[in-house]
């Protein structure tokens, strides 16, 4: 004769209790795997840093002292003369890559905006076959473009330099800003709300400028920085549409670096003050970065 148990009684023998650790591996709110977590966490922040040490050491040394060998010794005499002749080599074109950036930053942001707004809630026929269209250029390699699209800009009579890279950012940030803001708008903005401003007597402008925009903000955050991080640190454009008398930063980093006789020490400097503006962008914006991101990946 055999005994039977019950079944919520087996259930149970099966369950660990709260306060059991894993038979295998290492359980990560041990000391042990805490210990181990912050080494790696420790190593990969060295291994990110390595090079941004080697940049701020070398722009504070003399000529003498540069070299390979050296690299990663300390400054026996510390001078700022590296990062006061790339400041005045880099001035006039760190003043024109602001010019470029903050507009291209707000009008393909204002622009992907509207057309994700258009695209997710207030439909129209066709409108997927137009949103595929706008995708397409994502996927479209710039180099392809160049010639033809220095032609299209010549023949539109826009000046060289910082009007024609304006132009040209816009024009390939719409399809990003536009897929952000259609993910987020379709995903975050309810139908009913919509619908609730049509009731109302609201147009589709009227809807888009009081209602959508204010509750825009984590979408224009994330595409903000994304298009004023491309049109800063962008190289390509640059050197088909401008040079170093009328083009931005990195044109006139590539003068300073790529000399016959270059100055390593006031290289190294002028890459740490062209990478300013995009640091401190990260910096005050970046702690709404990954929220706007996420805003428009679920739906709520």
């Amino acid at each position: 004769m055999t005994a039977t148990i019950p079944r919520d009684a087996a259930d149970a023998a099966t369950v660990p209790s709260p306060g059991r650790k894993p038979s295998g591996g290492i359980n990560r709110r041990s000391p042990l795997g805490r210990v181990i977590t912050y080494a790696l966490l420790l190593l990969f922040l060295v291994i990110v840093l390595m090079p941004a040490y080697v940049l701020i050491v070398t722009s504070l040394k003399s000529g003498r002292e540069i070299g390979v060998n050296g690299q990663w010794n300390l400054p026996h005499e510390w001078t700022f003369a590296s990062w006061e002749k790339a400041w005045t080599s880099l001035r006039p074109s760190f003043i024109r890559t602001f010019e470029l950036a903050v507009p291209v930053a707000v009008i393909s942001s204002i622009l992907g905006a509207a057309n994700g707004f258009v695209l997710s809630r207030w439909r129209f026929p066709g409108a997927d076959v137009v949103f595929t269209l706008i995708l397409f250029g994502m996927f479209i390699p710039y180099q392809a473009v160049m010639i033809p699209l220095r032609s299209i800009v010549h023949d539109i009579g826009l000046p060289p330099g910082i009007p024609t890279l304006v132009f040209v950012h816009c024009v390939y940030g719409i399809p990003i800003c536009t897929l952000i803001f259609r993910n987020y708008y379709a995903t975050t903005v309810p139908v009913e709300l919509i619908e609730a401003s049509r009731v109302d007597g609201a147009g589709m402008l009227r809807t888009f400028g009081s209602v959508i925009l204010p509750l825009s903000a984590p979408g224009f955050v994330v595409t903000v920085i994304w298009q004023f991080t491309s049109a800063w640190n962008d190289y390509l454009f640059a050197i088909f549409m401008s040079n170093t008398r009328n083009g931005p930063i990195t044109i006139a980093l590539n003068a300073l670096a790529g000399a016959q006789s270059p100055d390593y020490a006031a290289s190294m400097a002028g890459a740490l003050i062209a990478s300013l503006p995009t640091l401190l962008v990260y910096i005050v914006l970046g702690r709404w970065f990954i929220g706007g991101l996420m805003a428009g990946s679920v739906k709520s």
